[in-house]
């Protein structure tokens, strides 16, 4: 299963609630109810969700758990303070324009001492795609801004979050994206050697060899994904009393 953070330093567990924010096709509300935690996904594309819905209720019942999706909207989620132990955000910020919103509210809704992964793309890869063409950024749905990490923990901060550890993902992908860029998105499609790339990567996905070369080699060259991981500050025991 491809996923851009890493569950394990996550650290998500049997019976852990979790939120994953800009769900889409849920990749990472599936992988997380592998690992034994509740998932609630939520996004705003409910086509995207639908058929995928279906599928996570219907492996939560296999499991014994629960996995919903719902549309929602990362700038007012649906949940009460404090609700969930674990919250991931997964390539969402670079497509908002107030980000330090959505990162307050995703940190309003974890719980106190429970712990949040944002992930972006890397600002390296976002500039060589700019550099290739315009249609990466001008396409409907594109981003709207280049993230530097730092900007994304400072908004981490703002919201009472403390950044512990940052960690990359999809050297892989950053080919794929230089060549749809070269090939003028969205029609790049069209292009054999795109999707050539694209088979290639469905069965690199499967790969042990592959996962191996991608996670101890490329991901430190041309990562794609830059994830910071975060916690929310437990409460003082005296505070809590």
């Amino acid at each position: 299963m491809l996923l851009t953070v890493d569950l394990e330093r996550l650290d998500v567990r049997e019976g852990q609630l979790l939120l994953d924010a800009g769900c889409g096709e849920g990749r990472h509300c599936f992988g997380a109810l592998e690992r034994g935690a509740r998932v609630v996904g939520l996004d705003l594309d409910l086509d995207s969700m639908r058929l995928a819905h279906r599928a996570l209720r219907r492996r939560a019942d296999e499991l014994g758990s629960c996995g919903v999706m719902l549309q929602g909207n990362t700038f007012a989620l649906p949940f009460p303070d404090a609700t969930f132990d674990r919250v991931i955000c997964s390539e969402v910020m670079e497509h908002v324009h107030d980000y330090g919103a959505a990162v307050a509210e995703l940190a309003r809704i974890t719980r106190p001492g429970g712990r949040i992964a944002v992930t972006i793309p890397t600002a390296t890869s976002e500039h060589l795609y700019l550099r290739l063409g315009d249609d990466y950024f001008e396409s409907p749905g594109g981003h709207i801004r280049i993230f530097k990490p730092r900007q994304l923990a400072l908004a981490l901060g703002r919201a009472g979050l403390t950044t512990e550890g940052a960690g990359f993902a999809h050297g892989l992908h950053t080919p794929y994206w230089v060549l749809r860029s070269i090939m003028r998105l969205p029609a790049a499609d069209r292009s054999r050697l795109v999707r050539a790339y694209r088979l290639y990567l469905v069965r690199a996905t499967g790969s042990p060899l592959m996962d191996w070369f991608e996670k101890r080699v490329l991901n430190y060259i041309c990562p794609k994904s830059v994830i910071l991981y975060a916690q929310k500050p437990a409460l003082d025991a005296r505070a809590a009393a």
